[in-house]
């Protein structure tokens, strides 16, 4: 029989009553770790030699789970995907997972991802592309990648995932799951690798939005190594899924859901967007009110070039530390700045290497103000925006990107300028800090896409309830990749 298909809840239940153990749920998922890596790439590391845990009343004791390779795991590799860090193994656990571990969870693997965060992929990790289970000519998007393949795939019920501009949201879109990030600092960052500290979040990737709930449930907490953590003991996010949604008021933005724009867009989008209206309507049929609301165009063709500046201006300063000296694989050269040069020049991908060179420009004294300090401005500006609309209304809901996963290649994909909202608006998510939640929304081509629910900062319970009402009414909930049942 098998069991990593199930929900964290069916998982328990099973275990608990006897009728599986620890270390047969361990067993099947190191099996199908070791099938979904030949098929999708998506590991960095399959720990072989893990046995099962004890089981106790927590909902997550006994059960397998991957984690990013961006997470410290004292004693196990832990790359981020990067030949900077290739034989690193951290003397420390990250924050997040040491909470895992106190509740019982047992980690399987790490998960490739794109190189340190930095790409939408799912191409640029050191390991190779992460391919989705889906269809393996298409992408994951990322970075989180090896994750929500691995998740989609049904190696295991959730792995986690990191969010600095989509990286959980987009990757769950287009593999068919759910991913959910939380309010900024509901999850401690410390242990989690830098990448730019005001837009990192943690979260997880699930097959349901009860799991999501379950898996932050245990995450979450105040960490005094993470002066941005608070204290969200009083949130339980488990029993705010009710499903009790009606007198909610929910909002999409009209410049980004607009059929006339997309008039000459390709088939899968206007697809997409029809999809988008279907599911507003039942959000109404559950009693939800939903209204359109207009932002300033401007402020929308902004966002993307604000993430740009910012993220690269503190992905450069995080990163400053990985020198080949301290650790990672020693450079060559007469000289400790030529071992430098030597260790980045050779490590890196031309990727990083080209973000590492925006942040350099935008952080030089004659270019802040021009660059980083105005992408600082408008950041304020669009967290402002949407300030405004959470209050009077309790989430905004939006069609994550163009369409289905993308192909490996590009030689299919039609590229339309009047898509770059879609592509792009899950980044407010993160210059807020806003808990915001992709859930699945049908299938376009035989290929799952996604939709989005983002609300104020400190309301994650109502996000995911709105959420975990939604998926109700549709039939993703659970759903396995089919290439690899």
């Amino acid at each position: 029989m098998k069991y990593m298909n199930k929900t964290i809840e069916e998982l328990h239940e099973l275990l608990v009553k006897g009728e599986v153990t620890s270390d047969e749920l361990v067993k099947e998922s190191l099996e199908l770790s070791h099938k979904v890596q030949e098929e999708c790439n998506a590991f960095v590391t399959i720990m072989d030699d893990t046995k099962g845990g004890e089981v106790t009343d927590n909902l997550l004791s006994g059960i397998p789970y991957g984690i990013k390779d961006n997470y410290s795991l004292k004693g196990v590799l832990s790359t981020g995907s990067s030949n900077t860090l290739k034989d690193y193994v951290p003397f420390f656990t990250a924050t997040a997972v040491e909470n895992l571990q106190k509740a019982g969870a047992v980690a399987v693997n790490k998960t490739a991802m794109d190189e340190f965060g930095m790409g939408g992929t799912g191409t640029t990790a050191h390991t190779g592309i992460q391919k989705n289970p889906w269809d393996h000519t298409r992408m994951c998007a990322g970075s989180s990648s090896g994750s929500a393949a691995a998740v989609a795939a049904g190696v295991y019920p959730y792995a986690l995932g990191s969010d600095t501009g989509d990286s959980i949201r987009k990757p769950a879109a287009y593999c068919g799951i759910v991913g959910y990030k939380p309010t900024y600092g509901m999850i401690s960052r410390y242990g989690l690798f830098a990448f730019a500290s005001s837009l990192d979040h943690c979260g997880c990737l699930t097959r349901s939005v009860r799991d999501a709930a379950i898996v932050v449930d245990a995450m979450k907490g105040i960490d005094v190594n993470d002066m941005t953590s608070w204290d969200s003991s009083k949130i339980n996010l488990l029993e705010s899924c009710t499903g009790d949604v009606k007198g909610k008021k929910v909002c999409y933005i009209k410049e980004i859901c607009d059929r006339d724009r997309y008039k000459n867009s390709s088939e899968e989008t206007k697809e997409h967007i029809e999809n988008f209206y279907k599911t507003i309507d039942k959000l109404k049929e559950l009693g939800v009110e939903v209204e359109e609301v207009s932002v300033d165009e401007a402020l929308l063709k902004a966002q993307a070039s604000v993430y740009v500046v910012i993220s690269c201006a503190e992905a450069t300063s995080n990163m400053s530390n990985l020198t080949g000296i301290i650790f990672g694989p020693r450079g060559e050269g007469d000289n400790y700045i030529d071992m430098m040069k030597d260790h980045r020049t050779k490590g890196f991908s031309p990727l990083i290497k080209r973000r590492f060179v925006i942040g350099s420009y935008v952080l030089q004294k004659e270019n802040q103000e021009r660059y980083l300090k105005n992408a600082q401005r408008v950041r304020r500006l669009l967290v402002d925006r949407w300030k405004e609309i959470f209050k009077d209304y309790d989430a905004v809901i939006l069609p994550v990107g163009s369409g289905p996963a993308k192909h490996l290649d590009g030689s299919l994909d039609i590229v339309d300028d009047n898509a770059s909202y879609l592509e792009e608006h899950l980044q407010i998510g993160n210059f807020g800090g806003f808990p915001s939640i992709t859930i699945p929304n049908g299938f376009i081509n035989g290929l799952p896409v996604g939709i989005n629910i983002t609300g104020n900062c400190y309301d994650d319970a109502n996000v995911l309830n709105i959420a975990y009402a939604l998926e109700s009414t549709m039939e993703y909930k659970g759903q396995i990749a089919k290439e690899v049942k």
